[in-house]
């Protein structure tokens, strides 16, 4: 890869200040999760695009799901895998590796490396730095049935002030997709609509979804036919119209949440890819796909 002259970079640099006057002390909340995990040269560089945005007086915030860990600390468990309406159905023996995996295992390594950055950051999951809540998610069957998920909840408070306080003591925020229901037990939370939740609760000016493909495609197997933005009513026709499927329709749904209650913009972005965040928000044209209110 050809390196930049210095003029270049000056360009480069020029381009951001716009943004990074626009964004200073304004909150983003990203989410990190899926395959991307699994990646740890990927992450190390997100990594170092958070503590660049906080450095640049950015308030970021970290999301985190578990990527295929918990899948393969499952399998290798000899845990059945048992699927309703498309979730993992989460039993007490599955939600203790959950919670395993994401609070001492994922979340730990997350804090450790923004530290090893030169970055200050802390996980907010144990005693008072617990900061979601939530209760049991409740879904209907086609049948009108209620449906059992065991453990699986949804958040419904966020603890704003105690987030809000470490980004403005500078330090970043690291937050597992669990939550603790109204008797301090554990639910297992689906990372988008955690990190959701989050941005709206902090009225964040952007919620970015890191993703393993390269945003909203207009064809699943063709890079190229990436959409660069969209509004809220186009996301929903191309649902209907079956062009947003599978694992991107829940992110798309957790977009539009976001956007409903008050989030500015929001962004699924390749988080493969070097210093995407970076890309996504301080250049003119981006490299994902940037989702706008209505």
């Amino acid at each position: 890869m050809a390196l930049l002259q210095p003029t270049e970079k000056a360009e480069v640099l020029i381009e951001a200040l716009g943004y990074l006057r626009r964004f200073r002390h304004q909150t983003v909340v990203i989410k990190l999760g899926g395959s991307t995990m699994d990646a740890p040269e990927a992450v190390r560089t997100l990594l170092e695009d958070v503590v660049f945005l906080q450095t640049a007086g950015l308030r970021p915030v970290v999301v985190h799901g578990g990527g295929k860990a918990i899948d393969r600390r499952v399998a290798d468990s000899g845990l059945p895998t048992r699927k309703v309406m498309g979730r993992r159905y989460t039993d007490e023996s599955t939600l203790a590796i959950v919670t395993d995996v994401l609070c001492n295992e994922t979340n730990a390594q997350l804090v450790k490396s923004i530290r090893e950055l030169g970055g200050h950051a802390v996980g907010l999951h144990t005693g008072p730095l617990q900061s979601l809540f939530g209760d049991t998610l409740k879904l209907v069957d086609g049948s009108g049935q209620m449906v059992d998920l065991g453990r699986v909840g949804a958040v419904d408070r966020v603890d704003r002030s105690l987030i809000g306080d470490f980004c403005l003591g500078g330090v970043i925020p690291v937050i597992p997709s669990l939550a603790h229901d109204e008797h301090g037990r554990w639910l297992n939370v689906n990372a988008d609509t955690a990190a959701a939740a989050v941005a709206a609760a902090l009225e964040a000016v952007k919620l970015v979804f890191l993703t393993d493909i390269p945003g909203v495609l207009r064809d699943r197997d063709d890079a190229s036919s990436l959409i660069q933005s969209l509004r809220g009513a186009q996301c929903r026709q191309l649902m209907a119209e079956g062009v947003i499927v599978g694992g991107m329709i829940p992110k798309v749904e957790a977009c539009l949440e976001a956007l409903e209650r008050g989030v500015r913009k929001t962004h699924m972005v390749d988080g493969r890819r070097h210093h995407a965040l970076l890309l996504e928000i301080f250049t003119e044209a981006g490299i994902g796909t940037e989702i706008l209110p209505d």
